[in-house]
């Protein structure tokens, strides 16, 4: 009976035990809870149970020492906990035992280690003591041991050398001291022994990274010519490339970032299966070599910040599968290809910090997929191709730090997905400052500054509602400061050292042709206008009603307007100026978002500055961040599920999310906000923040609900770690790679250390991140889902859904 994955709740029904023929049930990743009945041991028939996935309490059941046919016995990702019972002891024909992520205590019974059968032990992830018992060396048939994520301590047992059939070996973040044991060949401390690799020949993974290990590789990790993934970044490693390593067919992946290791690059390879290459931060040298370019499954390569020379081989525009190519701060020199632009995969691309020179290479026009273009710090002549403009998936281009001339092209206001950087400063590039920029309504940071640009400051540069940072100093322009939005706060930086600017600012002349502007009060409210989803949509429609008529001509979605009822739409008008222009935040496709304060409304300020404050961090203890992430998600799916038609906000960001005085969360700034229309394509332009984004958006228009889901992730994940996440994922080389990690190694420091029930809610929390971030939208969650779980997870009630939206 296989009823795995569907989407069955409640208890597990007693009338399965009464089939005692029943040779295999299958209940995985249901949303079943209660205890596991002890009446299931009455299933003598059983080869296989799996329970995993589910939400079950209490403890292991003695029972299921009776099920002896058993083959597998799967319970993992549960919330069970108590000892592992000696009864299963009993089952000898058991081959896998999976109980991970659950609170499973005590030490690891001895009588488990009879299980001579047992190719699969999973215990991660559980509140486990003790020692690892000797008698493990006695399991012949073991492939796969993962103990990590426990309270093991005590030294590895030297027994560890006799599981010649081992694979997989996981004993990281536990309690374990003293040093590797020769025979066991694993990771903590100091030097790896001499014999690593030598017992264990057949291993396919060895994952050391995040330590404090040192002294040399050892040149026969590869003896076996098994090895596919060789990640040991972030550690003390010093010496040279294993040899074995340097001719390793077998290898997939290959991770050695933020060591010290030597090595000359041209000497490695070929490897044919390679996918992943991370060589950063080391010491390699020499050239890259020709031999790379036959390495043809690479989607990432990362050698950045070596010591790396020579020219870029023409012959790496072969690499076809190529999506990241990272070799800056090493000293590279020649031309920069133009075949690279072949690369159609490639959208990251990173040659800054070198000695290229020559030309930036029109070809680069072609490569459409491009979104992070990075060719800094170089000695690069010439203009700005107009060509480059065609790469309009770009959501970050810097170029600064060359010597570039001519005008910057009037086309650039074509790359509308531009949001985290336009860097053309400290170059030689004269003219005046085409109109068109005022175009890139995403962008977050422009510098403009150290070139040699006339004119005056286009005033659509005012409108550029994501900016937050400009820097238009060392030009010579000239003229009177703008009045739009933006400079109504600006700071004299950004405008120093030009030629004749004046303005309404303080270190600047005044305009004497121009009617002087009232200086506004350089301070932002913290506290936002906090409605409810319905007042939302009432204001975005009251702006808007006249544009969209279909829209306000929809009577599901004008209904909502009587759902709360607090707040009138006078207080509104009056909060707002009867919407003045002074309170305008954004503007999105359906209408105008304004921000004001309402009376009596105290905001903390945002989620990202609290968690940038080190005492609000400290305040904002586990209770509050697991009640937090609840009222997120408990605000996006309203939205998703509840409005009709449902409602996209598309930049779940920390930005974005407001705390109250007692820590409560609002999700706000809907400026963007996309109202799904179930006979549209909804389809629409790049929107949302850099780092947020639904992967499946830079190769496709479609925005669904599913864009959510992955921004609420990375926001849980926020949440979690106290800062932004996805940097240490993209050092990590994969998702699965991070996934590894133990949940108390990922969590922010400055609160109080979680109490064990929190350590378990913590863990659902981060679960469900994981599910979010699959890159596959149809492989994450809906919103309903994840709030269910969350909701039954959470410290405190919920409010209503009305109370969670700003």
């Amino acid at each position: 009976m296989d009823l795995s994955f569907n989407d069955l709740r409640g208890e597990i029904p007693l009338a399965i035990t009464t089939l005692p023929a029943l040779s295999f049930l299958n209940l995985g990743f249901n949303w079943l809870h209660g205890n596991i009945p002890q009446e299931l041991g009455k299933l003598t028939s059983l080869q296989l149970l799996d329970l995993s996935g589910n939400m079950l309490i209490s403890q292991v059941p003695k029972s299921c020492g009776n099920l002896t046919g058993l083959n597998g016995l799967y319970l993992g990702s549960n919330y069970l906990s108590g000892p592992i019972p000696l009864s299963l002891g009993n089952l000898n024909k058991l081959m896998h035992l999976e109980m991970s992520d659950n609170s499973l205590s005590s030490g690891i019974p001895v009588a488990l280690l009879n299980l001579t059968e047992l190719n699969t032990l999973n215990l991660e992830m559980n509140e486990l003591t003790g020692s690892i018992p000797h008698e493990i060396g006695l399991l012949p048939n073991l492939s796969w041991l993962g103990l990590s994520t426990n309270q093991l301590s005590v030294p590895i047992p030297p027994s560890l050398g006799n599981l010649t059939l081992l694979s997989y070996l996981a004993l990281d973040f536990n309690r374990l001291v003293g040093r590797i044991p020769a025979e066991a060949d694993n990771e903590l401390s100091g030097p790896l022994p001499r014999q690593f690799a030598d017992n264990f020949s057949h291993l396919i993974e060895i994952n050391l990274a995040n330590n404090s290990l040192s002294g040399e590789l050892p040149s026969h990790v590869c003896k076996g010519g098994n090895l596919e993934k060789f990640i040991v970044f972030m550690n003390m490693f010093t010496g040279p490339f294993p040899t074995s390593l340097k001719t390793c067919r077998s290898l997939k992946f290959l991770s050695l970032g933020r060591n010290q290791i030597t090595g000359n690059v041209s000497s490695l390879g070929p490897y044919p299966r390679l996918v992943e290459a991370h060589l950063a931060n080391n010491n390699f040298t020499g050239v890259l070599s020709k031999t790379w370019a036959s390495s043809i499954n690479l989607t990432v390569l990362y050698m950045a910040k070596n010591m790396i020379t020579g020219r870029l081989p023409v012959e790496f525009s072969n690499l076809e599968k190529l999506e990241k190519l990272l070799i800056n701060g090493n000293n590279l020199t020649g031309n920069i290809p133009p075949e690279l632009s072949n690369l159609v995969n490639l959208y990251r691309l990173d040659l800054s910090q070198n000695q290229f020179s020559g030309h930036i290479p029109p070809e680069f026009g072609k490569m459409r997929n491009l979104q992070y273009l990075d060719i800094s710090a170089n000695k690069l002549s010439g203009s700005i191709p107009q060509e480059l403009t065609k790469c309009i998936k770009l959501i970050s281009l810097a170029v600064n730090h060359n010597s570039l001339s001519g005008d910057l092209p009037m086309s650039i206001g074509n790359l509308r997905s531009l949001q985290t950087v336009l860097d053309v400063s400290n170059n030689k590039l004269i003219g005046k400052l085409p109109a068109e920029l005022g175009n890139l309504a995403l962008l977050e940071v422009l510098n403009l500054s150290r070139n040699e640009f006339n004119g005056t400051i286009p005033p659509s540069i005012g409108n550029m509602y994501s900016l937050s940072t400009l820097d238009l100093s060392y030009n010579n322009l000239e003229g009177a400061i703008p009045t739009g939005r933006l400079f109504r706060n600006a700071s004299i930086q950004w405008f120093l050292h030009n030629k004749d600017l004046c303005g309404n600012l303080s270190g600047l002349p005044l305009c004497s042709s121009i009617p002087t502007v009232r200086h506004h009060n350089a301070r932002i409210h913290n506290l936002g206008l906090a409605i409810s989803i319905p007042a939302f949509i009432a204001i975005i429609l009251s702006v808007s009603i006249t544009k969209n008529t279909a829209i306000a001509g929809t009577k599901d979605v004008l209904s909502v307007w009587n759902f709360d009822g607090k707040l009138a739409f006078e207080d509104i008008t009056g909060a707002t100026e009867n919407f003045s222009d002074k309170y305008i935040i954004g503007s999105g496709g359906y209408g105008t978002v304004y921000k004001a304060q309402l009376q009596g409304g105290r905001l903390r300020g945002n989620l990202c500055g609290v968690l940038e404050n080190e005492e609000l961090a400290k305040e904002l203890d586990w209770q509050k961040r697991v009640a937090i992430a609840t009222d997120v998600a408990q605000a996006i799916y309203y939205l998703h599920q509840e409005c009709n038609p449902p409602i996209i906000h598309r930049d779940i960001t920390s930005n974005n999310i407001l705390l109250d005085a007692a820590f409560k969360a609002y999700v706000s700034d809907f400026g963007i906000a996309r109202i799904l229309k179930p006979d549209s394509s909804n389809w629409s332009e790049l929107a949302g923040t850099y780092g947020y984004i639904a992967p499946e958006l830079s190769y496709t228009s479609v925005v669904t609900t599913k864009c959510d889901v992955y921004s609420f992730g990375v926001v849980v994940l926020e949440i979690v770690m106290g800062t932004y996440p996805m940097d240490d994922m993209q050092s990590l080389g994969s998702m699965g790679q991070y996934q590894q990690l133990a949940v108390d190694d990922m969590l922010d420091k400055r609160p109080a250390s979680p109490t064990i029930v929190e350590k378990k809610e913590i863990a659902t929390l981060v679960e469900m991140a994981f599910a979010c971030l699959q890159n596959s939208p149809q492989f994450r969650p809906e919103m309903r889902d994840v709030y269910q779980k969350l909701s039954l997870n959470k410290p405190s009630s919920s409010a209503s859904p009305s109370h969670a939206l700003a």
